[in-house]
């Protein structure tokens, strides 16, 4: 009889206190499964790593993992880069067999989470009707270069913005897309509303969310008139743990349907060239390893990436960019939009993502902080996206 183990895959964070909050939710995972194994890891930055927890569960006898992404939203990541780590160590490990489930996504219990927290930051436990007509909401998104991903963040704005009764809302986010937040607050303040709630929708605290509060602050020193209400993010509520378990029962069970089956999406592209396999940190050899060129490994990976465009307004260009230090940041083509992540030159953005921005769009950029008398920031462009 096959025996079971859960794998829980975060991407990892250089915050100790993101790390510790994941394995309180691995902890609250268990305590639902006591009579099964659950093990955790990360892609990078994070102990343990993916490859750990693998393992850990194979020497457990398990023949069965379920693993599923701790991510709010399917984007490279949960798409890529997790699949490749379970299609790798399965290939290895061919007396396993490896299910993989989808991200949380926008199920009714995280939507109810995300709720719970705006409500704390309101003082509120409930609402009637039109209590919060004079009141503006602002969901903050992690945003990346999946466009799907930060389309889901737009529709759990309106779907919150319905069911709590809201003036208005808008959607900013943190990463690479725009509305960028301080740009996004700026517009949105514009509107007139004299009580906004931020709302980060992230699992965890870490850098970013620090960078998050610390906009809204800067923005209310200019609007003293404006009361900014700063919800706190997700963590490991009961609704989110039950999310969780609803995945890993769909996974186990085989139920995914072909539109949020991401390893069976990953195999696809696979197939058709359109992805690769790489190693990531999540996937450490053993120095002995035959297999590793030299037995030996830096827990890192070199690969290049590049791509044109063809448009029917009659010009193509081409991006690309390489590194090797352990992550992949997609091609985003709205890199200089003027209110996106163009704003966030020279703040300690990752030097990878750094490289994708035309030399005239940092100019100008630049430029623009200087004639409005920004100080030049100290910070130079780390290799590593910090979350």
């Amino acid at each position: 009889m096959a025996k079971t183990g859960i794998m829980i895959c975060g991407h990892g964070s250089r915050s100790k206190s993101a790390e510790q909050e994941f394995g309180l939710l691995a902890k609250g995972l268990k305590a639902r499964y006591p009579d099964t194994p659950v093990e955790y890891g990360f892609l990078e930055y994070s102990a343990p790593n993916i490859h750990m927890g693998l393992d850990n569960l194979r020497d457990a006898g398990v023949t069965h993992i379920v693993a599923v992404p701790g991510m709010l939203f399917a984007a490279t990541h949960a798409k890529n880069d997790i699949p490749s780590v379970l299609t790798t160590y399965q290939e290895k490990n061919p007396g396993l067999t490896v299910s993989y489930g989808r991200e949380l996504g926008l199920h009714p219990q995280m939507v109810a989470a995300f709720e719970a927290r705006i409500l704390d930051a309101l003082g509120m436990d409930h609402v009637h009707d039109g209590d919060l007509y004079d009141t503006m909401l602002v969901v903050v998104g992690r945003g990346t270069s999946d466009t799907m991903a930060n389309a889901e963040a737009a529709r759990l704005t309106r779907i919150v913005t319905e069911n709590l009764g809201f003036g208005w809302s808008e959607t900013v986010y943190s990463g690479v897309t725009f509305p960028s937040v301080g740009k996004g607050l700026d517009m949105a303040l514009k509107l007139g509303y004299k009580r906004v709630v931020v709302a980060p929708y992230f699992l965890f605290t870490g850098k970013l969310m620090g960078r998050i509060y610390g906009y809204v602050d800067k923005v209310a020193e200019t609007h003293p008139d404006v009361a900014f209400l700063k919800a706190h993010y997700l963590a490991d509520q009961d609704h989110v743990i039950d999310t969780f378990v609803e995945r890993i029962k769909e996974a186990e069970a085989g139920a995914l349907v072909e539109e949020v089956d991401l390893m069976q999406s990953f195999k696809t592209r696979l197939a058709a060239g359109e992805v690769d396999v790489h190693h990531h940190h999540a996937e450490y050899r053993d120095p002995d390893d035959d297999e590793a060129p030299g037995h030996s490994h830096s827990h890192s990976h070199s690969h290049n990436h590049g791509h044109s465009h063809d448009h029917d307004h009659g010009h193509s260009h081409g991006h690309g960019h390489s590194h090797s230090h352990g992550h992949s940041h997609g091609v985003y083509k709205h890199i200089g939009h003027p209110n996106g992540p163009r704003t966030m030159i020279d703040e300690g953005v990752c030097c990878c993502f750094m490289s994708q921005f035309p030399a005239e769009v940092v100019e100008e950029e630049r430029a623009l902080r200087q004639q409005a008398g920004v100080p030049a920031s100290d910070q130079t462009p780390t290799c590593k996206s910090g979350s």
